[in-house]
């Protein structure tokens, strides 16, 4: 199966929009309207991430105007809307990534963790950029000849060594047709295909018969 090809740090943000612990409410709002952005670091000392505030962290401030909490789960989440510094406010410890992580890590990362965004952070957690769910998509943006050059360098060359298997890429769709005697090789196939950022689907039809 081919090595991850793109990391964080080539889809990534590398000027980001931060904030002190002292920022305030007023001012975190106004940074995100302005940067268009949907959760902003929090920073101390030379740059090292602390924490980050979000939007979830900002609404209960409206959430909760003139209402007390009603469920046991909405007492943390209502203490913040009494909240005026980011050092308040913020999300800790933050949830992180690091520049040399496969992008995949990354989307599981904010898929599990249900974030828009994430820093992404050094060795010593220093802030270098951020990542966000648009920048993971832009490895669907390369060209079908540059995957397919990938495929037959990196899977079908070794796996299928001396099979004359026909490889087509259209819109990201990856389809595969001829004869195929070791037929145990088709899941592998598949998975490796699907291994390579950028595709979007893929479609074996070998020795005449859909199996994928």
């Amino acid at each position: 199966m081919p090595a991850p090809r793109y990391t964080v740090s080539d889809v990534m943000t590398h000027t980001a929009v931060a904030i002190g612990r002292e920022a305030s409410y007023k001012e975190i709002v106004e940074l995100m309207h302005e940067w268009k952005v949907s959760a902003v670091p929090v920073l101390e000392g030379e740059g090292r991430v602390v924490g980050v505030v979000s939007e979830a962290d900002l609404l209960p401030k409206e959430e909760f105007r003139g209402t007390d909490p009603t469920l046991p789960d909405q007492v943390e989440e209502a203490s913040k809307a009494g909240a005026v510094l980011a050092e308040e406010l913020m999300s800790s410890p933050a949830i992180t990534v690091h520049p040399d992580a496969p992008v995949a890590e990354a989307a599981r990362i904010m898929a599990r963790k249900h974030v828009k965004r994430l820093p992404v952070v050094n060795a010593l957690g220093m802030l270098e950029g951020v990542v966000s769910r648009s920048d993971l998509l832009k490895v669907f943006l390369r060209p079908d000849e540059e995957l397919e050059e990938e495929i037959r360098q990196s899977v079908l060359t070794e796996l299928t060594p001396g099979v004359n298997v026909d490889l087509a890429v259209e819109d990201g769709v990856v389809t595969l047709r001829g004869p195929l005697r070791d037929r145990a090789l088709v899941p592998l196939l598949a998975r490796a295909i699907r291994a390579v950022e950028g595709v979007v689907d893929v479609r074996m039809e070998l020795e005449g018969t859909l199996a994928a």
